[in-house]
């Protein structure tokens, strides 16, 4: 079975060299970073963007591919109803085909506790306007064709879409290029340079850049890179294992999970598909640092997370990644250019079971591709987006909890306004990084 098709030995697409000065730095090639690159570009100001191996190639172009408003957080969910407006206007300037098509998510409901917490949910789509309902058995059963088991209902949100990952990330970051941004690949942000508790700089394996504002977009390595100047972020990352089935008939044309089973249709006209709720906790110095913030998830979810005692040489929170490096001297993120976990051969036979038992049609079905992903997750399920407050100039948009892709441009546009000091049109305070530190309960995000 093949790899994943993005790694360190796929050509360069811009390959610099980094500017000498930038109005603002982003560190991180992924949908945040790329769309808030292009939101700031379109306004004239100057922004170069680095991404330490390609663009897109971890978790922006790993993850399932569903745009959903469906099972957002309350706060979420205002900026993932912009996103949804934006993917569309971002598709169009695009002039490139991304397999975005608006073909809903639906949830199936295993039992009738998993029906009353979609309830819940319910009272917050009634509250934003949106198409979701509630199906019974009968209405789930004729919107999914062929299952082999009857489902207590569901609950779908028709206007909810899905696209390509791998194609739309690097469409947009063309369009970002287009726009004036400056986008450098193969080049590791390794420092940021402060003085008197202010931005002036970033050292880069290139050379330094001045700069009065850096936005940190990292995905799974943030909490790393941040630490080294005393900015600590409670991030951890998961990893979990996806795969992609050969072309097969149609039985739904859009994206949904039980508890076992996540797929979504493809524009190849095969399925992505996913384990529900599963994936996997390496073990290593920030894990048990932050373990005491991570109990109320674990207790929500007590069966969804495994745990293995070390990470691969190089990880994020491996044991022996170094936690301080000098800015004139090799980083971690330029020993690891790309973060890409193998995906885990038992969870793929699980994953091609499960679907097969859903879909008895397809038992002759083949896995083409299967890879693995690392989810930067924080404690309550929600980012940190945020101007760190001990840093002048220094702004945060991490830990986007799997969420990431499809909230993308909401994220960026937010983002790239937060940085110009306008309002950014959203209440943001759920997603700030003090939560964690001021006392605050842990407030967790919907399981869904």
């Amino acid at each position: 079975m093949p790899t994943f098709p993005f790694t360190e030995a796929d050509p360069i697409q811009y390959p610099g060299p980094p500017p000498k000065t930038s109005q603002v730095v982003i560190v991180g090639g992924g949908i945040v970073g790329v769309t808030t690159a292009l939101f700031l570009a379109a306004r004239n100001i100057s922004v170069t963007l680095l991404e330490k191996g390609r663009v897109a190639a971890e978790q922006s172009s790993r993850n399932w591919g569903w745009i959903r408003k469906q099972g957002r957080d309350a706060d979420e969910l205002p900026i993932v109803i912009e996103a949804c407006r934006l993917w569309r206007q971002l598709a169009d300037e695009c002039g490139e085909d991304i397999g975005l098509n608006q073909t809903g998510v639906t949830y199936l409901a295993n039992a009738d506790k998993d029906m009353a917490k979609f309830e819940e949910f319910m009272r917050i789509a009634t509250t934003h306007g949106l198409d979701t309902r509630l199906l019974d058995a009968h209405e789930t059963a004729k919107l999914i064709t062929g299952m082999s088991r009857k489902f207590a209902g569901a609950m779908t949100t028709p206007s909810d879409m899905r696209a390509e990952p791998w194609l739309a990330v690097p469409a947009l970051a063309r369009l970002a290029v287009r726009k004036g941004a400056k986008i450098v690949e193969n080049c590791a942000a390794r420092a940021l340079d402060i003085a008197a508790g202010r931005i002036k700089g970033v050292w880069t394996e290139a050379g330094y850049i001045e700069t009065s504002t850096v936005l940190v977009a990292g995905g799974a390595w943030s909490s790393l890179f941040l630490a080294r100047h005393g900015v600590s972020i409670p991030q951890l990352s998961v990893r979990v294992t996806v795969a992609a089935t050969e072309p097969l008939p149609e039985i739904y044309a859009g994206a949904a999970a039980d508890d076992h089973i996540a797929f979504r249709r493809r524009q190849d006209g095969g399925y992505t598909l996913a384990a529900g709720g599963s994936h996997l906790l390496y073990l290593g110095p920030d894990a048990f640092r932050r373990a005491t913030k991570y109990i109320p998830a674990l207790r929500d979810n007590l069966f969804g997370t495994r745990y293995f005692p070390f990470a691969p040489s190089g990880y994020p929170d491996g044991w022996s990644t170094p936690r301080d490096w000098a800015p004139d001297s090799e980083s971690p993120f330029e020993r690891m250019r790309v973060l890409n976990p193998a995906p885990e051969p038992a969870k793929l036979r699980s994953i091609e079971r499960n679907f097969k038992q859903l879909f008895p049609q397809f038992d002759k079905a083949r896995l083409k591709v299967g890879w693995g992903g690392m989810i930067d997750a924080m404690p309550d399920v929600v980012p940190v987006v945020d101007l760190v407050r001990a840093v002048g100039g220094l702004f945060v948009a991490t830990g986007m909890c799997g969420h990431g892709f499809g909230i993308g441009p909401g994220m960026g546009r937010v983002v790239s306004d937060m940085i110009q000091g306008n309002d950014t049109g959203h209440d943001l305070s759920r997603f700030r990084l003090s939560r964690f530190y001021d006392g605050s309960p842990v407030r967790l995000g919907p399981a869904l």
